[in-house]
């Protein structure tokens, strides 16, 4: 259970939800979820699994694991950033529409 990881860094559920928005992005590192929140990949990890239904967490693990973009390591070094220019505002859980 993730609740010591929610409890240890008093995370609401807003902060719950932006980490598995975060977690969920697939240009957005696990670095900048620890930037922001002070919550390590493992603990990511963790809150993920408590958040979500088995079979979701496995394709989101399946997803993640080893890819470039999530993981600073894996990244082109001139890639410095933690959020894509075209990133716009997501709340809730749902990612607003570009406008073109």
């Amino acid at each position: 259970m993730a609740q010591d990881i929610i409890d240890k860094y008093n995370l609401g559920k807003y902060e719950i939800d932006r980490i598995v928005e975060m977690a969920w992005e697939d240009r957005t590192p696990f670095d900048a979820i620890e930037f922001q929140f002070g919550v390590s990949e493992q603990e990511v990890i963790r809150i993920m699994k408590d958040q979500m239904k088995l079979n979701n967490w496995k394709k989101w693990r399946s997803r993640v694991s080893g890819r470039k973009t999530k993981h600073r390591a894996l990244r082109n070094e001139g890639v410095n950033r933690f959020k894509s220019s075209a990133q716009k505002v997501i709340t809730n859980n749902r990612i607003s529409k570009k406008k073109y």
